[in-house]
């Protein structure tokens, strides 16, 4: 049986088109935008709270500033999202081969000892700035290198937080990509055919 992907991946690297490509080519779903939806169904906040806390964070978040005191009689709505999210991730695995992006999600599926296949894409920042441009457009005075950063770091923040892990790190994955210099079509055959070659 194919096993369960998870797309680790550093903004603008494709991440997401390289994980679609994935599913689509193995026949099986893919999760991204679905668990933002599921999240907000079961959770109660907003799709668009959830899109901008259910991955990112900064390190002065003051929901992150919580008091081992205080912790005690509060959770957080960042908290409460993360658990709804890992729920959603759990269930999602529960159903068999599928493709996930980010969330924490190769962690979760880790420490569940689930058997799954984890993917970190990456790329040169020549070629993200490229395809940020391309998806999204020029954005007046937003310099799309700090924006990428940006993201980064939140992201790099936020998996920290919840795993006690660095997010990036070649030791957290399975295969480590570089979309730039590979390109998205060789991307996708190699994930492909590591995840065939599992499933023997």
């Amino acid at each position: 049986m194919l096993p369960i992907i998870t797309i680790s991946r550093e903004f603008g690297s494709g991440g997401h088109s390289i994980g679609e490509a994935v599913a689509k080519e193995l026949g099986i779903p893919f999760y991204d935008g679905e668990i933002v939806n599921r999240v907000a169904m079961e959770s109660g906040y907003a799709k668009e709270l959830i899109e901008e806390q259910g991955e990112h964070t900064t390190a002065g978040n003051k929901w992150f500033d919580v008091t081992a005191a205080s912790a005690m009689y509060f959770q957080s709505p960042q908290d409460e999202i993360f658990l709804a999210q890992r729920k959603v991730i759990l269930d999602c695995a529960a159903k068999g081969p599928c493709v996930i992006v980010g969330r924490c999600s190769d962690y979760i599926l880790k420490t569940e000892e689930i058997p799954s296949l984890h993917i970190l894409i990456h790329a040169d920042m020549e070629h993200r700035i490229a395809r940020v441009l391309q998806r999204y457009g020029e954005i007046k005075d937003v310099d799309v290198k700090k924006r990428i950063l940006k993201k980064d770091k939140q992201r790099r923040t936020y998996y920290r937080y919840y795993t006690d892990q660095r997010w990036g790190e070649y030791q957290n994955y399975d295969l480590s990509i570089d979309s730039g210099t590979l390109g998205e079509e060789t991307s996708v055959h190699m994930i492909c055919e590591l995840a065939k070659s599992m499933a023997k």
